[in-house]
């Protein structure tokens, strides 16, 4: 039986304004525990939330971004349940008039394009946090009434790969914004996803159940498989998929039941008293459509149409805005119309560097003028490609300007064939059976012969031209 998976992702996202959703607490990040509320946040009886404007014009923005239809009239609601974390015994979300609804989102995968629905984008506030220790558990309100961001996808996800790239796809947009920081290590990005599956070529839905507890796009990948072919596997032994709410165990890579799913009746949602509802002028909403900045796939294009790269290639550019703006800058500098060689710089030794330091490109602190150099003097044959990945390297850790190091080290290669003839031909005598295995075919000895010339030059000579003037001396032997 060949079956089809079916995957809705709820994404919520921290908004980085500077107070929570309805008071004027920080909303600052680390502080000691329970040390940002107050009355309003932590429900005290006769306390009244004021909804904060900017947590408002961050949604509107997000939700223009993701093609939504902003709704000019939206409200607020009541959804009623008890959680330790949760001191009002009720969270302040909306129900049936959200912000905004009816967006999409455009991902690539597997070399295809796929639109992915947005059903729904809603402001509401965040719960506490459960802090367990042994045998207590203890509760931080510090994130109690943070704005929180929920981006629901339709169904239309239909692989764990999918939900990766609309995920990273997501949180490209979303930090380009500048809305939010989306560090999914301080909570400020969490996602759940809804997962069932069917008969291939069916229009009926399976029993769905919710994953929670990912802390990574790699976790969802990886619990979202694993969810997929537990509920394969029961249905072909006949057994049914009870509705309900899962935890992934990143070390086991299992979910776990944690309780049967609720339904939205059980939330008991009512229009939130407190909070009158709020009128979105088109005047408004054209606005804060004025302030989106270049979105990543608009920009994208441009580098493709503008610079010559490829798909490929800008793809890895623009995923950050900060490294985006950085390569723009360094493809800007670099003074030749073939942009080939800055491009593999910057997506090659340079974010391997970042890579391997667990950082950003802009984190590097290499200027745009210090890279264009380096790869100058590669280009222009006076360092090698390997020298030069060491002097980068170096600038990194010591901020010092490529020629300050490369004169330092007297790394200049050396290319002038006459200085590096004597060398070839010591070489040579120290190797007749490589010479002789090259005259008798073995095309391999070539390459070793240049490795021992680059040795004894202590790694100054041009590759290329010891390579030339090796063939030509072993031709004329």
């Amino acid at each position: 039986m060949v079956y089809e998976a079916i995957i809705g992702l709820e994404v919520h996202v921290h908004l980085n304004t500077k107070t929570k959703a309805f008071c004027g607490c920080s909303t600052e990040f680390g502080q000691e525990p329970n040390s940002q509320v107050c009355p309003v946040c932590l429900g005290f009886p006769g306390s009244l939330p004021v909804l904060n404007k900017i947590a408002l014009d961050y949604a509107v923005k997000v939700a223009l971004a993701l093609n939504c239809k902003v709704q000019e009239y939206s409200k607020f609601d009541r959804k009623n349940y008890f959680y330790p974390d949760l001191p009002k015994n009720y969270q302040i979300s909306q129900y049936d008039l959200p912000i905004a609804k009816n967006g999409f989102l455009d991902i690539e995968c597997n070399g295809k394009n796929k639109r992915i629905g947005i059903r729904r984008v809603h402001l509401e506030e965040d719960a506490g946090k459960l802090i367990h220790k042994e045998d207590i558990s203890l509760v931080d309100f510090n994130r109690t009434g943070i704005p929180l961001l929920e981006i629901v996808s339709e169904p239309q996800i239909n692989s764990p790969q999918e939900a990766y790239e609309y995920l990273t796809s997501l949180k490209s947009i979303v930090e380009y914004l500048e809305v939010s920081d989306c560090d999914m290590e301080k909570g400020s990005l969490r996602c759940d996803a809804n997962v069932s599956v069917r008969k291939e070529d069916t229009q009926e839905l399976g029993v769905k159940t919710e994953v929670k507890n990912m802390n990574s796009f790699k976790a969802v990948k990886e619990a979202l498989g694993f969810e997929i072919e537990r509920q394969i596997e029961l249905l072909n032994k006949g057994k049914p998929i009870i509705q309900e709410t899962r935890l992934w165990d990143a070390k086991v890579l299992k979910t776990f039941s944690l309780r049967t799913k609720e339904e939205a009746q059980d939330y008991r949602y009512f229009p939130e008293p407190d909070l009158p509802p709020f009128v979105i002028n088109q005047d408004k909403i054209e606005e804060i459509r004025k302030t989106l900045p270049e979105l990543p796939q608009e920009k994208l294009w441009r580098f493709v149409r503008d610079y010559g790269l490829s798909k490929y290639d800008a793809k890895i550019l623009v995923f950050l805005k900060k490294n985006a703006d950085y390569a723009e800058d360094c493809i800007k500098a670099y003074a030749h119309t073939d942009k080939k060689p800055i491009v593999n710089w910057l997506i090659g030794p340079l974010l391997s560097e970042a890579n391997s330091r667990n950082c950003d490109l802009t984190d590097l602190k290499v200027s745009t003028k210090d890279l264009v150099e380096l790869v100058n003097f590669v280009e222009n044959q006076q360092i090698s490609h390997l020298t030069a990945k060491s002097v980068l390297t170096e600038m990194v850790d010591t901020k010092k300007s490529p020629v300050a190091i490369i004169q330092e080290k007297n790394l200049i290669q050396i290319s002038d064939a006459d200085s590096l003839n004597n060398v070839v031909e010591e070489v040579l005598k120290e190797n007749s059976s490589s010479v002789n295995d090259y005259k008798t075919g073995k095309s391999n000895a070539l390459m070793f012969l240049v490795g021992q010339v680059m040795r004894k030059s202590g790694g100054r000579a041009n590759p290329k031209i010891v390579q030339e003037i090796l063939k030509r001396r072993l031709t004329d032997a």
